[in-house]
């Protein structure tokens, strides 16, 4: 079943997503701009878009594989409601920790290796002569695809309040009590 999705370009530079395989469930998001993620940043990359889905419907932000195997980068998931209008952004993380070069105990101060090289998404890098940046920082640049869209149907709960829940062979266990082999 296809869904008829409102798309609107914001940036001259924003990428109508499409569908990669006739049953893919999700399309590749495409970032609109380049975006400097240091590590520990948590960075927001726009895709130049807004969407107007139907009532009913959200989108979901996921990451791609790919980036999550090969890079210290990591997608965070998102919502979008169908009464959202705004530009759509990709949460992104630099899980990248800072490489210590020198801890100064004189001025008790620790001084973090840098390089003028950035990390890309795709596994190269780019040299920036006029900036140092700390060991593990990424460019995500203009045009990476950078995370998935899927659009789904949206069922809503009615909630009640009650006293006790039904019991089950289950019960409260959680968090890993079913052990992890």
């Amino acid at each position: 079943m296809k869904v008829n999705v409102k798309i609107k370009r914001l940036s001259e530079d924003a990428v109508i997503p499409k569908y990669a395989h006739e049953w893919d469930a999700g399309v590749d998001l495409v970032a609109a701009e380049d975006v400097i993620i240091e590590p520990g940043e948590t960075k927001i990359v726009p895709t130049g878009l807004a969407i107007a889905l139907p009532p009913g419907y959200e989108a979901q932000i996921r990451p791609r594989s790919g980036i999550t195997v090969k890079t210290k980068l990591r997608v965070q998931l998102g919502t979008i409601d169908c009464l959202y209008r705004g530009q759509i952004g990709i949460i992104v993380d630099n899980t990248a920790q800072k490489e210590i070069w020198e801890i100064d105990l004189n001025k008790n101060e620790v001084i973090y290796l840098e390089n003028s090289f950035l990390k890309t998404v795709d596994g190269g890098s780019i040299k920036d002569d006029w900036q140092e940046f700390p060991e593990g920082t990424y460019v995500i640049k203009k045009g990476d695809r950078l995370a998935q869209m899927v659009i789904n149907q949206v069922e809503q709960a009615q909630f009640a309040v009650v006293d006790e829940l039904d019991e089950t062979s289950r019960g409260d266990g959680g968090y890993g009590s079913t052990g992890v082999q």
